[in-house]
């Protein structure tokens, strides 16, 4: 009985965060296409946005496909009609390719900075993070999709996993903390000092996400070394997804309660208006119930 609800529970997480990813990442492409296809000329940003936004509309694109391959079968195990291996592999590698051509596409976002912007400050924003994402995050990406076969997946599959994840994880570390970098340069130190919220804010996403990625580097180099992977301490697996999630649940929920507090700046605009990974609020669905696991 406890088996068979686990089941569902974890069969039920995974399509909920299928179905959140599919559809705020189709949201957001049909969104992009309609604002960002048409420059005007006369608009000296019209570039920027042709460069910067049109990328991650292609990118967009591909993660729309992958997400619906997601959702159709994250559903079918939902109903408990479950593929075979050799169906399922090859849903999870089409996901996986399309997630890789995604970020491949944000090589269009490194770029010059637009006028209200410093190089500087557009550095540790924009390009650093995103070189790191575009180019890693690919390569690792398609080594486990090359991963992901019948002979290889309980081994090789589960490595490049293991790695991928961790390089997600500091990936999006660098992506949000240079954007709270780059915010405090240009309002100085007071934006944080003086509000409570915006310290919880910055702590948690400087510090809180480094700690679970170093956490996550450990964890995965002690997996990597194990010969029988059907020892993985997804107990373990369980909290890093809940704490990853939980992140950007505290985050937004801040913004949504509390507001800009301290003004409008760089850091709101882009956990609200540019991040395209607030789906990721949707992991705790997942994450929780290995937490209540009582075998490895």
């Amino acid at each position: 009985m406890l088996a068979n609800r686990f089941n569902l529970s974890i069969r039920t997480g995974l399509f909920l965060i299928a179905l959140a990813w599919f559809l705020f990442t189709f949201y957001e492409f049909t969104n992009g296409i309609l604002h960002n296809f048409h420059p005007d000329p006369d608009n000296p940003v019209w570039y920027w946005l042709l460069g910067q936004e049109t990328g991650g509309c292609i990118g967009l694109a591909f993660r729309s496909a992958g997400g619906l391959i997601a959702v159709i079968t994250s559903l079918f195990y939902l109903v408990k009609r479950d593929l075979s291996e050799a169906e399922t592999l090859m849903a999870l590698r089409l996901v996986v390719i399309f997630e890789a051509l995604f970020w491949l596409s944000f090589l269009f976002a490194i770029n010059r900075p637009v006028e209200t912007f410093g190089l500087n400050t557009w550095t540790i924003a924009n390009n650093i993070p995103v070189t790191l994402q575009s180019i890693a995050l690919p390569i690792l990406l398609t080594m486990l999709f090359f991963n992901l076969t019948p002979k290889k997946a309980s081994t090789g599959g589960i490595k490049w996993a293991l790695i991928s994840g961790t390089v997600y994880i500091f990936a999006f570390w660098l992506n949000n903390a240079g954007n709270w970098i780059a915010a405090v340069w240009i309002k100085g130190t007071d934006y944080i000092s003086l509000y409570p919220a915006n310290i919880l804010s910055f702590t948690l996403t400087v510090f809180g996400l480094l700690s679970l990625a170093v956490y996550t580097t450990y964890f995965a180099k002690k997996s990597i070394r194990k010969s029988d992977f059907t020892k993985l301490n997804l107990r373990t697996v369980g909290m890093i997804i809940t704490l990853f999630g939980l992140y950007f649940d505290v985050i937004y929920v801040l913004y949504l309660f509390l507001g800009p507090v301290g003004g409008w700046g760089m850091w709101y605009a882009w956990f609200t208006g540019h991040n395209l990974d607030l789906w990721l609020m949707m992991l705790p669905a997942a994450g929780l119930p290995f937490l209540f696991l009582k075998e490895k």
